[in-house]
């Protein structure tokens, strides 16, 4: 059972944001009503726009962490294919 998420928000002014949560909604929601990151509270409404799911607390917050350390485009190619991969020539 995956109980555990990294997610991405595209806030108002476009930029980027990544986070760690057990509730993506409830974290949205609370991102959105200015209760989240201080980051996100004056960039709303935010949208989420990338989830992914983690069997354990230390995996997800790995992955945050890899994912924060992606250049803006890698992030972009993430939220679009799934994946910050370059594709094969």
């Amino acid at each position: 059972m995956s109980d555990h998420y990294v997610y991405i928000l595209r806030c108002a002014d476009d930029t980027l944001y990544t986070g760690y949560t057990t509730d993506p909604e409830r974290r949205l929601r609370e991102h959105n009503a200015g209760e989240g990151a201080k980051y996100t509270r004056g960039r709303t409404p935010v949208d989420l726009v990338h989830v992914e799911s983690y069997d354990s607390q230390s995996a997800a917050m790995s992955r945050e962490y890899e994912i924060k350390q992606l250049r803006r485009s890698r992030k972009v190619r993430l939220i679009e294919t799934g994946t910050a991969e370059e594709p094969d020539s």
